[in-house]
């Protein structure tokens, strides 16, 4: 299993009394493509148009826009609704899964949407199996029926309860079987879908959206198109088009000390900023690779844990854009605990990490190396890397460095087992603990640190898959968390939150920012 839905650096934001909670609140209704054209900037590439290969925050943005699924998250919702589909549901058990779609359904170029189109997306993207594709959600399809035109069947391998959570992300985006080879990716830069929007042109620097008329769904859009300007990673690029009124909206990529300056050089009422916080579920780990000569012991990495102070990075690194995450589950999602806490308390014990180093038989100084990438997290990985390392070395008992690497290079050498001690972050796929943990812990997971425990893979993980009734999953989640303590194989760092910074008469932002990570243009209005 292969994913990079990895987490770029939060955007930050110093929040205060002084600052504004929100840029309003956007009801809903009014006419389909009505109001302006918003132009929204990030940080974030959008490295694929076609879903069968994009498993990165900015393809799964476009892909929510361009393309429907059979059911998406509406806004606020953690359980998916029906939105190409008029109605889904399980057939006895969780490994039957049957929709009925939409009666009239539509791609924006007008060719019918039926249930060929449905099984020949997803046999598509299990048949090219991309490594840079969203494939491994989908691996638990056994087969897939079309008794007729609106009918599709999902035959799964084992009981997936998750399965629909699933294909209403990114994932189940439905694409045109005469537009897309059925074994290759398209090369065209070109998208067409039946999503709300349609993709009207992509390069490096920008994509351009208009609003889609021939869509039928449950979206209205509030505004006559989207201009989405690209910054490759470049931040302080994004902070100055945000200042010069080239965007609208800035998404994904500004820093805390960005938001300051914007908030303090358009403070007037007709250049004013707003920042509109939103829940999240993205969380960052350090990763330990259990096979290493040096954090394999774990001694060490229960030294490690009980010495990191993860409210000094959040407050002086992250300027509480983030919050401290003691779980692998995060807040806000079912089966949180707070292991990590029960664990090793949330404050930390240099006595108690002596005392684990000396118990594995090391006495002097334990030499390490902390990994980075701030090509792929943003600058700020390298400073939380760097406060990491001198937490560790304020103890007396390490002495850490840090080495950081451009992304490819970095997960190249993961690959081959070269690092003992990096970091990870995850952007949800779905709002449900099962994407917190079976990507992490199940065979083949993300993380390549050589960590396996079969109560885990064998047990927890297909127990908690199978069961219909989410909230009847706690328990064994809560095991599976406990057991991720005992055995540290990685060690969660910080939730992070999500924010938007937007212009003066730019409202509905509130609706693009919640766990299921969706960033919904046809909420955005311009005045």
């Amino acid at each position: 299993m292969k994913h990079n839905k990895w987490l770029t650096a939060p955007l930050a934001a110093g929040l205060s009394a002084a600052l504004l909670s929100g840029c309003g609140t956007q009801q809903g209704g009014g006419a389909e493509g009505s109001g302006g054209n918003v132009r929204v900037g990030m940080s974030d590439e959008v490295l694929s148009p076609d879903p069968a290969a994009g498993y990165d925050p900015g393809s799964w943005l476009l892909f929510n826009n361009v393309f429907q699924s059979l059911l998406s998250f509406p806004k606020g919702a953690t359980e998916p609704e029906p939105e190409a589909a008029e109605k889904c549901a399980f057939e006895g058990g969780s490994k039957v899964y049957r929709c009925t779609l939409r009666d009239g359904l539509k791609f924006s170029n007008g060719n019918p949407l039926t249930s060929k189109d449905v099984k020949f997306s997803f046999d598509r993207a299990l048949k090219i199996d991309d490594p840079s594709g969203p494939a491994p959600l989908l691996s638990s399809i056994a087969s897939i029926e079309t008794p007729d035109d609106r009918t599709v069947v999902f035959r799964l391998k084992t009981p997936d309860a998750t399965f629909p959570s699933k294909i209403a992300s990114g994932a189940g985006s439905i694409v045109d079987h005469r537009e897309y080879a059925g074994d290759g990716l398209r090369t065209d830069g070109k998208a067409v879908g039946s999503g709300p929007y349609t993709l009207q042109s992509i390069s490096d620097s920008e994509a351009v959206f208009a609003v889609n008329k021939e869509y039928t769904g449950s979206a209205k859009a509030q505004n006559g198109g989207v201009t989405l300007k690209l910054y490759g990673g470049d931040r302080a690029a994004l902070s100055k088009a945000l200042a010069d009124d080239e965007i609208d909206v800035a998404y994904r990529g500004l820093a805390a000390d960005d938001i300051a300056g914007l908030e303090a050089s358009a403070g007037t009422d007709d250049k004013g900023v707003e920042v509109v916080q939103g829940t999240s579920a993205e969380v960052q780990h350090l990763v330990f690779n259990v096979k290493d000569p040096v954090v394999g012991k774990l001694g060490v990495r229960q030294a490690i844990a009980h010495l990191v102070d993860r409210e000094a990075l959040v407050q002086n690194v992250y300027k509480s854009t983030a919050t401290p995450l003691y779980s692998i589950v995060p807040a806000g999602v079912a089966g949180h605990n707070t292991a990590f806490i029960d664990t090793y308390g949330d404050r930390p014990d240099a006595a108690k990490a002596k005392k684990a180093l000396r118990k594995a038989g090391l006495t002097g100084k334990v030499k390490l190396t902390l990994w980075s990438t701030p090509s792929r997290y943003g600058p700020a990985t390298d400073q939380e890397l760097k406060a990491i390392a001198e937490q560790l070395n304020t103890s007396g008992l390490f002495d850490a460095d840090v080495k950081s690497v451009e992304f490819e290079q970095y997960e190249k050498d993961i690959a081959d087992g070269k690092y003992g001690v990096y970091v990870k972050g995850w952007v949800p796929d779905y709002p449900d603990a099962d994407n917190f943990t079976a990507p992490f812990f199940g065979e083949g997971n993300v993380l390549g640190n050589n960590y396996a425990n079969a109560t885990i893979t064998g047990s927890l993980l297909p127990k908690t898959a199978a069961a219909a009734d989410r909230s009847a999953t706690e328990q064994d989640f809560g095991k599976l968390q406990d057991l991720v303590a005992e055995e540290l194989p990685l060690l969660p760092l910080w939730q992070g939150k999500q924010y938007a910074v937007a212009r003066d008469g730019v409202t509905g932002l509130d609706w693009t920012l919640d766990a299921s990570t969706v960033f919904r243009f046809w909420e955005i209005t311009k005045g």
